[in-house]
């Protein structure tokens, strides 16, 4: 008896881990991914540079294009179209080819105020 819940006690264990890895929830990844926010614009060029989104957009003429150039992207996208393709790509457009970065609330604010400010100079 005392093994079946021990074995119960690990299952549910490792099925919460999973889920933290697999399908995390947005509040844990406001936990385990905090950004200072005291300068949003530096974070959010530090974000894009972690993420390698470089690899595949180009951003300040820099970059490669297999992806959209992101130039002018906060003037044809309002900041909650952003914020959706940022969170979750798949459900703004289920056949698209970016991944989910899992990113967190800060993160995505901090990416916004980077493109942002590109877009305004």
């Amino acid at each position: 008896m005392k093994r079946n819940r021990i074995f119960f006690i690990a299952l549910a264990i490792a099925l919460v881990v999973l889920w933290l890895l697999v399908a995390p929830p947005r509040w844990w990844l406001n936990l385990i991914k905090p950004v200072d926010l005291t300068d949003p614009v530096k974070a959010g060029a530090q974000v894009v540079e972690k993420y390698a989104c470089r690899d595949c957009h180009r951003i300040d003429g820099r970059g490669s294009l297999k992806a959209p150039d992101l130039a002018g992207v906060t003037e044809r996208l309002d900041t909650v179209s952003l914020w959706l393709w940022l969170g979750n790509p798949k459900a703004v457009k289920g056949n698209t080819a970016m991944p989910s970065f899992h990113m967190s609330d800060g993160e995505i604010e901090a990416t916004i105020a980077y493109l942002q400010s590109l877009d305004r100079k």
